[in-house]
């Protein structure tokens, strides 16, 4: 992760308004949890924003779209592996949908229309993409985008990848729940806390009743 302070980007649109609910966005054929996987840079970012969410039940920092021999972080830092830095969420489609999912990534966890970087953060491992792990995850994205496109959400061009989830690999422990448990570290101040303030402002009414509404990172 870079240090300096990844500035907001130009591209993206920052009033919750102007972020449609998917129209697209079918309740599962049989209930239980279920699992979504999503790229959007620096997974100790991503992960921060996700753990808020009433409905998610559990949030992993990983790799995926590579192999296993290349998972871990020395290797994914080059960006010459397959990889990307990738979060695996557990969710109650019950309490939260794919699509609501989908609709906290585009809105608040990263920009989408950055390639194969975010912020200062550069290399193909903090590309955006989605890991579908079955064709109804690969429609409601793929439909989603469209209507993000429709509704010009964007003033540049959506650039995430939608790639079948075929493997993910549990980061290393000392990156699980970074940003809660550190804080105070620059990156976590300057990049993942201004993103967890901006769900809390434009989806309160989507957090978890133990998340908090201000101050900390849960």
């Amino acid at each position: 992760m870079n240090p300096i302070c990844e500035l907001p980007g130009a591209a993206l649109a920052v009033e919750r308004g102007r972020f449609p609910d998917p129209l697209f966005d079918p309740a599962p054929d049989a209930p239980g949890e279920r699992l979504a996987v999503l790229a959007g840079g620096c997974f100790w970012c991503t992960e921060a924003v996700f753990r808020e969410l009433d409905g998610v039940l559990g949030v992993t920092s990983g790799y995926s779209g590579g192999d296993g021999a290349s998972a871990n972080y020395e290797a994914v830092c080059t960006g010459r592996t397959d990889h990307a830095e990738a979060i695996s969420i557990r969710y109650d489609p019950a309490r939260i949908s794919y699509g609501q999912l989908l609709k906290v990534f585009f809105a608040v966890a990263h920009d989408p229309t950055q390639v194969d970087r975010q912020g200062n953060d550069r290399g193909r491992q903090y590309r955006s993409a989605i890991f579908h792990a079955d064709p109804a995850q690969r429609e409601v994205a793929a439909a989603y985008i469209r209507q993000l496109d429709d509704a010009k959400a964007f003033v540049a061009p959506i650039a995430t990848q939608l790639l079948p989830l075929e493997a993910f690999h549990e980061a290393e422990a000392y990156h699980q729940n970074y940003a809660a448990l550190h804080p105070t570290q620059p990156y976590i101040a300057a990049v993942a806390a201004p993103k967890v303030a901006k769900l809390r402002q434009q989806f309160g009414d989507w957090l978890r009743s133990d998340s908090p509404k201000d101050g900390g990172l849960a």
